[in-house]
């Protein structure tokens, strides 16, 4: 298998936290989107979608989406598990899984790449939609706040993908976008314990 993999980006960086998280190494090759390598035909080739990260098999088949690339993961490496043991645990991590990339990542993405200044080779960017995701994503952040007041982690009581998605996330886009976490708490005390975990270093 091989990961082609961006340094930066928050998405490459979730699976190479699933990655760490189940002690698994995979021969990588960078394809760093600033600099538009994602565009090239040589890319392109092998990822036609130009997606990154993407995985591709020894077969010649290619996943170029992070949560399919984990799930196909998860598979082939189970332990420790990060995507549910049963049915009820699976459907829960993937309610919470999407409300991370839906209601949180989706619209701090959005302000980020339609007014931050290196994103304007890449993006026909348009203000006003940054302007109304902002509000959307600063009260997914109060929302979650609360959340993990109630909770050790997103899902429940273990660390699972939503983590990964959220982290990911939130130390990425919040400074780039004007948002600050500062008046979060819980938000902060989740940050700081998912910051110690050696994939968080990945």
């Amino acid at each position: 298998m091989l990961l082609y993999d961006d340094v930066i980006a928050p998405t490459p960086r979730r699976v190479r936290m699933f990655l760490a998280e189940k002690g698994v190494d995979i021969p990588r090759r960078l394809v760093t989107i600033g600099k538009g390598e994602h565009l090239s035909p040589e890319y392109r080739a092998r990822v036609p979608s130009g997606r990154v990260p993407a995985l591709e098999l020894e077969d010649g088949t290619v996943i170029s989406e992070s949560v399919a690339i984990c799930r196909f993961l998860e598979e082939l490496y189970p332990e420790p598990n990060l995507m549910g043991r049963d049915a009820k645990e699976r459907a829960l991590i993937e309610m919470w899984q999407r409300r991370m990339e839906f209601e949180l990542l989706l619209p701090l993405a959005g302000v980020f790449r339609h007014t931050h200044p290196k994103m304007a080779a890449l993006e026909c960017q348009v203000p006003a939609y940054a302007e109304a995701q902002k509000p959307q994503a600063e009260k997914r952040l109060a929302q979650l706040d609360k959340d993990l007041g109630q909770t050790e982690f997103i899902a429940g009581d273990r660390f699972t993908i939503p983590d990964i998605t959220a982290f990911t996330t939130l130390i990425f886009f919040p400074r780039l976008c004007g948002i600050t976490l500062d008046a979060m708490p819980n938000i902060q005390r989740w940050l700081a314990s998912i910051a110690d975990r050696p994939s968080a270093n990945v």
